[in-house]
């Protein structure tokens, strides 16, 4: 008996039936979340929320069919969120699809470390930098949560940039009410802040720089078909060992931050300070002034760029994200 076919007592087949159903050929294929899935995709086919769901009992046809189309897709482990459209991230939610990284709860924390630093700042110096934005997540919660900010959403795929205009333009007039706003920069990371590119203007004037940089060395492919099959590799990899774009993006901060400012960076739970010197941490400690970087920052040639470098976990206790100090502040 297939899922269309009346399963029930008198014939009708009802929400939980085909939650049921959709429950349990999700948990088949190893979706690793069925349950919530599931929900997801009949409230959407429905027009209503999961937690309006349980309102009502009857399903139609047309919305049975629809639910069908939908768990079609994810069984061959295409995205929830490219499913729905959009993705949930802090107090916002941002359309994302083919060609940009949906955004991930381990970033809200990320997130969160350059909230706390922007909003220490007086009013005129709340400048924040997002650099490989992607969906602009990190940037529009930035200026949203923290008023009276400006700031710089950085990213380089032609793709991606799409989706960070869209979400930016969504959210202009809630950022705007704030007194806050966000400029979308086309650029690569690694190199915005060089002269003669768009961010050489901030040269030691952003207080914070928060970055989701691609970071998955490319031998290591993703087991999660989502992951491997529909995320942009882009947004994935970061060279052999994975550090290729963090240490463009270090490089990066060197110039924006002024002294005392901060860097926050994510990264694999095994590139935390237990990978030793192939980890993030102390790949940030190593980098140290040349000449270029030196006549930028007015570092000394030869002397560390961060400082207070330290290094966070997530909510599954696990290293996320590696925090740090330019150097210079006065004591």
């Amino acid at each position: 008996m297939s899922w269309t076919e009346d399963h029930t007592v008198g014939g009708r087949v009802t929400i939980r039936d085909v939650l049921f159903d959709a429950e349990h050929r999700l948990g088949r294929v190893g979706v690793p979340s069925p349950n919530v899935d599931a929900a997801e995709l009949v409230a959407f086919a429905l027009g209503t929320t999961r937690s309006r769901l349980f309102l009502q009992d009857q399903i139609t046809g047309e919305q049975k069919v629809r639910v069908e189309q939908l768990l079609a897709r994810r069984l061959t482990r295409v995205p929830l969120q490219h499913l729905l459209g959009t993705a949930g991230f802090r107090h916002i939610e941002v359309e994302v699809g083919p060609g940009v990284f949906i955004p991930r709860p381990e970033t809200e924390l990320v997130t969160e470390a350059g909230l706390r630093e922007l909003a220490a700042q007086p009013l005129g110096q709340r400048i924040g930098v997002d650099l490989c934005s992607g969906s602009g997540a990190i940037a529009i919660s930035l200026a949203l949560e923290v008023e009276g900010s400006r700031v710089h959403a950085v990213e380089l795929s032609d793709d991606a940039i799409t989706w960070t205009r869209r979400n930016v333009s969504a959210y202009e007039d809630r950022v705007a009410a704030k007194g806050s706003r966000v400029e979308v920069l086309h650029d690569d990371a690694t190199t915005v802040a060089d002269p003669g590119h768009p961010l050489a203007r901030l040269t030691g004037q952003v207080a914070v720089v928060v970055t989701n940089p691609p970071y998955i060395p490319d031998a290591m492919i993703p087991r999660e078909p989502e992951v491997r099959d529909h995320e942009p590799g882009m947004a994935l990899y970061g060279g052999d060992d994975g550090m290729d774009v963090i240490r463009g993006v270090l490089r990066t901060a060197a110039i924006l931050l002024r002294p005392g400012g901060l860097v926050v960076i994510e990264h694999a739970d095994v590139q935390g300070l237990g990978a030793g010197v192939a980890g993030v941490p102390a790949v940030t400690s190593a980098l140290v002034a040349d000449a270029s970087l030196s006549s930028l920052t007015g570092v000394p040639v030869g002397q560390p760029l961060f400082t207070a470098v330290a290094d966070r976990i997530d909510l599954n206790g696990l290293p996320r994200f590696t925090l740090a100090r330019r150097s210079g502040a006065s004591s």
